[in-house]
């Protein structure tokens, strides 16, 4: 076994800034390649959540510096949310890269914060950073990160603004700002904004980053600035994402856009995983041994081939690799594919809210004459911000992953289009849309939308979601939700289902129908919002599935 030394070293920023880091060197006389992880967690912590130790990775043959970023740990001075990434970040790579023992070549790891710091230290252009391995990021912040179609991703980004809040607190020795906020962090405060939680959150969480994003719900040059920019830039990259990761949607912004772009490979790799951690069950359901990760030893032989110049074989494979749900098999693909949507239209008698055999989806290659359901008909449902619709599962919900909606799909004031039993395997793989022709009485509305499989024995198991807040009234054009992407196989024997719903709380707010932006609780003056949803005739609604 390789003997691991570790110690604690500290550099100064161009502006004077000690930031601190844990140095894991392998007992060896040989220069080697330095892997780099900058975090805002406390540096002990490692990202070890999700991936394996640091002395495990220094024990491959390559020194480890896992950072605490400005303001963070025991660095010195004043977090900014990603406001000094870039800077620090060229610092960082210019100071690893002379490290006792460095050869100079550095490549960076890590997930969430730790995924966003490589982009912003890429987007700098230099030449001792050789590769990167982003794992489950935003890109764009306001798309990815803090806004869903216009929607606010209220539970995920409370929940984070709350988790970095009472660190801070802690940082500054304050116990009870800090053990209000630890509580809160157990049992997110949705219905009951107390003065002493909304204090201490507005006087630790980081600048005020979560009152901002609240204060910018439009993209716009506050998102332009904030967000990191890899126009240009050139590297090797593994992209590493989760099919129920609320963040997928910035992993593959970002895949495409480098593979547009580069003359690197890029590698795509998404398993059946949430945020966190990444294991074979997610939700309710268990996809098996293959599920669990293999990233950290993917991650080496990306490093090996990249740092090292060693031919791992992994060039000689399709570089797009898919956890395949339901087979709960990996597929391997030459590229994300594009342009295999096949459109199932939604069918109605006008009781898709109340009866099961109402609403169904009918492939689209069948003749309209010969399918009475597919005359025009409206199906009209009514939010009450009384009673939402409650979140369960997807990726923007905690707990995320798949679960049994089959009693929030019985409610009446959602929508449901079930297909018939398939009579052979349905394989999809790519981007999900819906093409949804509908009005509400009142100036603005959400749409929530939900797929899953429905199994013989009546279970519904969601598999790919996505909501959107809509402005409009009576139109003639459909409003268009992308879902979030997936890879899929529904058995012969089940079914589809798409639920339509106006809400889906607390994973985002309450729309209040008045056309001012909803704040963590339902608004007192909060509307009753009624729904129309076209199907058949001139105005159809679709489902667009992608076919693998």
């Amino acid at each position: 076994m390789t003997k691991i030394r570790k110690q604690t070293a500290s550099m100064l920023t161009r502006d004077g800034i000690r930031l601190d880091a844990d140095i894991y060197y392998p007992d060896t006389e040989t220069d080697l390649p330095v892997l780099l992880m900058r975090q805002p967690y406390g540096r002990a912590i490692a990202s070890t959540v999700v991936y394996a130790h640091p002395s495990w990775y220094a024990a491959q043959g390559y020194i480890v510096v896992i950072q605490d970023v400005r303001g963070r740990g025991t660095s010195g001075g004043e977090f900014h949310l990603f406001v000094h990434e870039v800077a620090d970040g060229i610092d960082t790579l210019n100071w690893v890269s002379q490290l006792p023992g460095s050869n100079g070549q550095v490549g960076m790891y890590g997930f969430s914060y730790q995924g966003m710091t490589q982009l912003y230290a890429a987007s700098a252009h230099l030449p001792g950073l050789k590769t990167i391995c982003p794992a489950m990021m935003a890109y764009d912040l306001y798309a990815d990160c803090a806004y869903e179609n216009g929607a606010f991703c209220l539970q995920a980004n409370l929940g984070w603004a709350v988790q970095l809040a009472a660190e801070t607190a802690r940082l500054k020795n304050d116990a009870i700002a800090y053990q209000i906020l630890y509580a809160a962090s157990r049992n997110l405060p949705f219905y009951d904004l107390s003065p002493r939680f909304t204090e201490s959150l507005n006087k630790y969480a980081p600048n005020s980053f979560y009152a901002e994003w609240r204060n910018h719900p439009e993209p716009g040059d506050y998102w332009q600035k904030l967000s990191p920019k890899l126009d240009g830039v050139d590297l090797p990259m593994l992209h590493i994402g989760g099919w129920f990761d609320p963040y997928l949607r910035g992993n593959l912004r970002l895949y495409k856009q480098m593979v547009s772009q580069s003359h690197f490979p890029q590698h795509l790799i998404i398993g059946p995983w949430a945020h966190l951690p990444w294991g074979r069950k997610v939700g309710a359901r268990d996809y098996g041994a293959n599920a669990l990760s293999f990233v950290d030893t993917l991650q080496v032989r990306w490093f090996d081939q990249f740092l090292k110049g060693i031919d791992t074989g992994l060039l000689n494979k399709p570089p797009v690799y898919l956890f395949e749900m339901g087979s709960n098999q990996w597929r391997y693909f030459d590229t994300w594919l594009q342009n295999n949507q096949k459109s199932y239209c939604l069918a109605s008698t006008g009781l898709a809210t109340v009866r099961d055999d109402s609403g169904t989806l009918i492939p689209q290659l069948e003749s309209f004459d010969e399918l009475p359901l597919l005359s025009a008909v409206t199906d009209v449902f009514v939010h009450d911000p009384w009673r939402p619709v409650p979140a369960l599962g997807g990726h923007a919900a905690i707990p995320a992953g798949s679960f049994d909606r089959c009693a929030i799909d019985s409610r009446t004031d959602v929508l449901t289009y079930t297909s018939a039993p398939f009579t052979e395997d349905l394989h999809l793989m790519g981007d999900v849309a819906v093409e949804v022709f509908c009005y509400a009485d009142k100036p603005t509305f959400d749409l929530c939308v939900v797929l899953s499989e429905v199994l013989p024995n009546g279970i519904v198991y969601n598999f790919t979601q996505g909501y959107a807040t809509v402005s409009l009234g009576q139109e003639i054009t459909p409003v268009r939700i992308e879902l979030q992407p997936t890879c899929m196989k529904i058995a012969k024997g089940n079914a589809l289902r798409l639920s339509l719903s106006a809400a889906c709380f607390p994973a985002y707010p309450v729309n209040p129908g008045t056309g001012i932006c909803p704040g963590e609780i339902p608004m007192m003056d909060a509307q009753i919002i009624t729904v129309s949803v076209n199907c058949g005739g001139n105005l159809t609604s679709k489902v667009l599935l992608p076919l693998a």
